[in-house]
Protein backbone atom coordinates (compact mmCIF):
# COMPACT_ATOMS: atom_id res chain seq x y z
CA UNK A 1 0.00 0.00 0.00
CA UNK A 2 1.34 3.45 -0.92
CA UNK A 3 2.18 5.90 1.83
CA UNK A 4 -0.23 8.83 1.98
CA UNK A 5 0.80 12.44 2.65
CA UNK A 6 -0.63 12.15 6.17
CA UNK A 7 1.57 9.10 6.91
CA UNK A 8 4.78 10.79 5.78
CA UNK A 9 7.10 12.54 8.18
CA UNK A 10 9.72 15.04 7.18
CA UNK A 11 12.74 15.95 9.29
CA UNK A 12 13.99 19.48 8.65
CA UNK A 13 16.87 21.73 9.59
CA UNK A 14 15.26 25.12 10.19
CA UNK A 15 16.99 28.47 9.87
CA UNK A 16 16.29 32.19 9.60
CA UNK A 17 16.87 34.49 6.67
CA UNK A 18 15.62 37.99 7.29
CA UNK A 19 12.46 37.72 9.39
CA UNK A 20 11.27 34.40 7.98
CA UNK A 21 11.88 30.81 9.00
CA UNK A 22 12.94 28.28 6.37
CA UNK A 23 13.52 24.57 6.36
CA UNK A 24 15.43 22.05 4.27
CA UNK A 25 15.38 18.28 4.41
CA UNK A 26 17.91 16.96 6.90
CA UNK A 27 18.83 14.32 4.31
CA UNK A 28 20.57 17.02 2.23
CA UNK A 29 22.44 18.59 5.17
CA UNK A 30 25.99 17.35 5.77
CA UNK A 31 27.05 19.73 8.53
CA UNK A 32 26.65 23.22 9.96
CA UNK A 33 29.61 25.53 10.55
CA UNK A 34 30.39 29.06 11.65
CA UNK A 35 31.27 31.37 8.77
CA UNK A 36 35.01 31.25 8.12
CA UNK A 37 37.20 33.23 5.72
CA UNK A 38 35.83 32.92 2.20
CA UNK A 39 38.05 33.40 -0.86
CA UNK A 40 36.33 35.49 -3.54
CA UNK A 41 36.06 34.05 -7.05
CA UNK A 42 36.31 36.50 -9.99
CA UNK A 43 33.25 36.88 -12.24
CA UNK A 44 31.07 34.67 -10.04
CA UNK A 45 27.31 35.36 -9.84
CA UNK A 46 26.40 38.02 -7.24
CA UNK A 47 25.09 35.40 -4.78
CA UNK A 48 28.28 33.30 -4.83
CA UNK A 49 30.43 34.46 -1.93
CA UNK A 50 33.43 32.39 -3.02
CA UNK A 51 35.13 29.19 -1.93
CA UNK A 52 36.46 27.69 1.30
CA UNK A 53 38.76 24.82 2.17
CA UNK A 54 36.48 22.35 3.93
CA UNK A 55 38.73 19.62 5.33
CA UNK A 56 40.86 19.52 2.20
CA UNK A 57 38.02 19.95 -0.31
CA UNK A 58 37.38 23.20 -2.15
CA UNK A 59 33.71 24.03 -1.52
CA UNK A 60 31.66 26.79 -3.16
CA UNK A 61 29.71 29.07 -0.81
CA UNK A 62 26.38 30.64 -1.81
CA UNK A 63 24.65 33.37 0.15
CA UNK A 64 21.00 32.25 0.07
CA UNK A 65 19.89 35.70 1.20
CA UNK A 66 21.44 37.28 -1.91
CA UNK A 67 20.06 34.48 -4.07
CA UNK A 68 16.53 35.22 -2.86
CA UNK A 69 16.94 39.02 -2.45
CA UNK A 70 16.45 38.85 1.34
CA UNK A 71 18.01 41.52 3.56
CA UNK A 72 20.32 39.88 6.13
CA UNK A 73 19.38 40.29 9.78
CA UNK A 74 22.68 42.01 10.51
CA UNK A 75 23.68 39.65 13.35
CA UNK A 76 26.99 38.46 11.89
CA UNK A 77 27.90 36.30 14.91
CA UNK A 78 24.80 34.13 14.35
CA UNK A 79 25.47 33.52 10.63
CA UNK A 80 26.14 29.92 9.69
CA UNK A 81 27.21 27.93 6.67
CA UNK A 82 24.98 24.92 6.11
CA UNK A 83 26.92 22.39 4.04
CA UNK A 84 24.44 20.64 1.76
CA UNK A 85 24.32 18.15 -1.06
CA UNK A 86 22.68 19.64 -4.18
CA UNK A 87 22.48 17.58 -7.36
CA UNK A 88 25.54 15.52 -6.44
CA UNK A 89 27.61 18.54 -5.40
CA UNK A 90 28.65 19.64 -1.94
CA UNK A 91 27.98 23.36 -1.44
CA UNK A 92 27.81 25.70 1.50
CA UNK A 93 24.88 28.06 1.93
CA UNK A 94 25.04 31.09 4.23
CA UNK A 95 21.99 31.85 6.38
CA UNK A 96 21.33 34.35 9.20
CA UNK A 97 21.07 31.67 11.90
CA UNK A 98 20.28 27.99 12.35
CA UNK A 99 17.37 27.29 14.68
CA UNK A 100 16.69 23.60 15.23
CA UNK A 101 15.83 20.23 13.74
CA UNK A 102 12.08 19.59 13.60
CA UNK A 103 9.82 16.77 12.52
CA UNK A 104 6.72 17.56 10.50
CA UNK A 105 3.98 15.11 9.69
CA UNK A 106 2.62 15.18 6.16
CA UNK A 107 -0.66 16.71 7.29
CA UNK A 108 1.29 19.69 8.73
CA UNK A 109 2.64 20.60 5.29
CA UNK A 110 0.60 22.63 2.82
CA UNK A 111 1.28 23.17 -0.86
CA UNK A 112 2.80 26.50 -1.87
CA UNK A 113 0.00 29.04 -2.30
CA UNK A 114 -0.22 30.04 -5.97
CA UNK A 115 -0.22 33.74 -5.14
CA UNK A 116 2.83 33.67 -2.84
CA UNK A 117 4.76 36.92 -2.85
CA UNK A 118 8.52 37.26 -2.69
CA UNK A 119 10.43 34.10 -3.48
CA UNK A 120 9.96 32.54 -6.87
CA UNK A 121 7.73 29.58 -6.02
CA UNK A 122 9.91 27.18 -8.06
CA UNK A 123 12.36 27.26 -5.12
CA UNK A 124 9.67 26.15 -2.65
CA UNK A 125 8.32 22.69 -1.88
CA UNK A 126 5.65 23.65 0.66
CA UNK A 127 4.81 25.45 3.87
CA UNK A 128 5.11 23.65 7.20
CA UNK A 129 3.01 24.50 10.23
CA UNK A 130 3.96 23.98 13.87
CA UNK A 131 1.35 25.67 16.03
CA UNK A 132 1.40 29.32 14.93
CA UNK A 133 4.82 28.99 13.25
CA UNK A 134 5.09 28.84 9.48
CA UNK A 135 8.21 27.29 7.96
CA UNK A 136 8.89 27.91 4.28
CA UNK A 137 10.22 24.64 2.84
CA UNK A 138 12.97 25.10 0.25
CA UNK A 139 13.69 22.71 -2.60
CA UNK A 140 17.49 22.94 -2.69
CA UNK A 141 17.66 21.10 -6.00
CA UNK A 142 16.08 24.10 -7.75
CA UNK A 143 18.07 26.98 -6.25
CA UNK A 144 20.68 26.84 -9.02
CA UNK A 145 20.13 26.44 -12.76
CA UNK A 146 22.17 23.98 -14.82
CA UNK A 147 24.25 26.90 -16.17
CA UNK A 148 24.86 28.24 -12.65
CA UNK A 149 25.96 24.78 -11.48
CA UNK A 150 28.39 24.53 -14.42
CA UNK A 151 29.75 28.01 -13.59
CA UNK A 152 30.22 26.96 -9.95
CA UNK A 153 32.01 23.80 -11.03
CA UNK A 154 34.46 25.92 -13.06
CA UNK A 155 35.01 28.25 -10.08
CA UNK A 156 35.81 25.38 -7.73
CA UNK A 157 38.25 23.80 -10.19
CA UNK A 158 39.98 27.10 -10.98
Amino acid sequence: MAETKVDQELQLVTFKMGKEEYGVSIEQVREINRVIEIVRVPKAPHFVEGIINLRGSVTAIIDLRKRFDITPSGEKEDERIIVVEIQGRTLGVIVDSVLEVVRLSGNSIDDVPPSIAGLDSKFLSGVGKIGERLIILLDLNTILSINELKQLDKSVKA
